[in-house]
């Protein structure tokens, strides 16, 4: 399972006020913590900051890779601020995101055409977010096709059929988890990413919802979280669940993560 870490985005109060005070430390210790509790990339996401988001994210990029050895997952639905933000990161980054949005998918694709890049392709398109499996199949084909064409490895490619609110539809949660596992019996050697929390809100006791729907969408064949690694029962339930579901040859990443005391909480 990728983790990506998502504690470094800018809608979170906190980090929003580092950002405003270049509190350099506080950005690098929620870096480094999340890289310590198995985090392999690092998500910065300044979007707040509309009219600074390029400058911003160049900084926290700065801080994160300064404190810890991991890629970022640069985060922003403006292709422009990710590209100014390539300046200044190290290694190879995720890209989030590209979509069938016409706007964003013509400023995007020419950022990734030929690189080794990680891209996350969102299950979107001018006609809006997809309903229904079937709906996120057909986006997802024609993403996945066209970045193929445009010298994208399979591999590189991070599907994300979006998470929408059970509150909203009781057919959400059922479709989405429908779609992990289409898109991945379509496409071998092509990966699915989503964020989870999206899936709880509205509701009471939204970790356990959250907790419950990402294991649950690991059985689906999910191989991409962007997700709190500091939470150790779900980070646990993650390696858990890999291990049930045969993704775990003999047992080797459960075991090392039990004798590294992984799944003391």
């Amino acid at each position: 399972m990728l983790i990506v870490g998502e504690l470094i985005n800018a809608s979170r109060k906190l980090v929003q006020t580092a950002i405003k005070e270049a509190d350099s430390a506080y950005i690098q210790q929620v870096a480094t913590g999340q890289f310590t509790a198995g985090a392999h990339y690092i998500d910065v996401n300044a979007g707040v900051f509309v009219e600074e988001e390029a400058r911003y994210l160049k900084w926290l990029i700065t801080q994160v890779q300064q404190a810890v050895d991991a890629p970022c997952c640069i985060d922003s639905p403006d292709p422009r601020a990710i590209e100014a933000a390539l300046s200044a990161h190290k290694g190879i980054p995720m890209l989030n995101s590209i979509s069938l949005e016409k706007d964003r998918y013509d400023v995007f694709l020419p950022l990734v055409a030929g690189t080794d890049f990680k891209v996350v392709a969102l299950c979107m398109s001018d006609e809006g977010m997809p309903e229904t499996a079937a709906a996120r199949l057909n986006i997802a084909d024609k993403l996945i096709n066209e970045l193929v064409k445009n010298g994208i490895a399979p591999a590189n490619i991070y599907v994300d059929p979006l998470v929408q609110p059970l509150s909203t539809s009781d057919t959400y949660g059922r479709e989405f988890l429908q779609a992990i596992e289409a898109i991945m019996t379509a496409y071998p050697g092509v990966h699915t990413i989503c964020g989870l929390s999206n899936i709880s809100y509205g509701l009471p006791e939204r970790k356990l919802l959250n907790r419950t729907f990402g294991i649950m969408a690991v059985d689906r064949g999910l191989d991409g979280m962007i997700t709190n690694p500091l939470d150790k029962e779900f980070m646990a339930g993650i390696i858990a669940a890999e291990a049930l579901r045969g993704k775990d040859e003999y047992c080797r990443k459960y075991l090392s993560a039990y004798r590294r005391k992984k799944f003391e909480f």
